[in-house]
């Protein structure tokens, strides 16, 4: 980002106290600065506790801070919290969505609460749900939809005003393997379209696979930050992949073989142990049976 350029997002010395009775406060985020430049993909990657949430909360308003400003395109959240509002598209973890209406219908109604001028709505909907790959299922209830396809819509709602800056909060928590790699894919396209995405997540595989740029949280505090490339250079880039050329009967890949704790057979993950060792002959001494050089 050159120096003259407008960071979409940008926090300054961003600091949040919860109070707690008889202790001290609960300190979520401590002197978080961070710009993210326009058109890009910015990670926020840590452990659950570790201050993602918060900032997200504290970018929408929905939260005032202990100290410090945050900006969108240049706009303080304090001063005018409803034109920071009208350039976001929030993508929160609970998808919230009313089950009895279709897609379509869900997506009608957020038109209108968002102000999307009527000889617009239809349009934008059929563009959002284009871009999500729901067009065909748009007339089904949602309640019969799979986490995943909620995910997505979920994502087609924030798309609706067509907003500057998207916020993703852990998008793919709890999705299949094919229903995170559709939305990985929606998201590189809103990048690719010169929208701004913000994204929060649990998963270095998924900010590896999305953002240009990265901040590492943890207990509120900024540990790293930098491109996934030089994030690997700085903290580690040895990976060891093992594979075998066929299964061992003797060690199952399921979890129910190794003995895992609380770990259950099923027809699909039979248990299996390894053999017991060799009996000891008749006579006493040990068995012959070669054992690995």
């Amino acid at each position: 980002m050159s120096p003259s350029e407008t960071p979409a997002i940008s926090f300054r010395e961003l600091r949040m106290e919860f109070p707690r009775r008889r202790s001290r406060p609960l300190v979520a985020l401590e002197a978080l600065t961070l710009d993210v430049a326009p058109g890009q993909v910015f990670g926020l990657l840590g452990p659950n506790g570790s201050g993602k949430t918060t900032s997200v909360n504290l970018l929408c308003g929905l939260l005032r801070s202990t100290g410090g400003t945050v900006l969108v395109e240049g706009i303080d959240v304090r001063d005018d919290v409803t034109a920071v509002r009208e350039r976001l598209g929030v993508v929160p973890q609970e998808t919230a969505l009313y089950n009895d209406l279709s897609a379509d219908e869900n997506l009608t109604f957020h038109a209108r609460l968002y102000g999307v001028p009527r000889a617009q709505r239809r349009t934008r909907v059929n563009e959002v749900l284009e871009l999500v790959g729901l067009a065909e299922r748009r007339g089904d209830r949602v309640g019969t939809y799979s986490g995943g396809m909620q995910r997505r819509l979920a994502l087609a709602r924030a798309l609706l005003t067509q907003p500057g800056v998207v916020v993703l909060d852990e998008p793919t928590l709890g999705v299949d393997v094919q229903s995170r790699a559709a939305l990985w894919e929606r998201v590189r396209r809103i990048a690719s379209d010169g929208g701004t995405v913000l994204l929060t997540t649990n998963y270095m595989e998924e900010a590896q696979a999305l953002a240009d740029n990265l901040a590492i949280l943890d207990h509120g505090t900024l540990i790293a930050e930098g491109t996934p490339d030089e994030l690997r250079g700085r903290l580690g880039r040895t990976f060891i992949d093992v594979r075998g050329s066929r299964p061992d009967p003797g060690w199952s890949s399921c979890p129910a073989s190794r003995g895992s704790p609380g770990a259950t057979a099923s027809p699909q993950c039979p248990r299996t142990e390894p053999p017991p060792p060799s009996a000891p002959s008749s006579t006493g001494s040990p068995s012959t049976t070669p054992g690995p050089p």
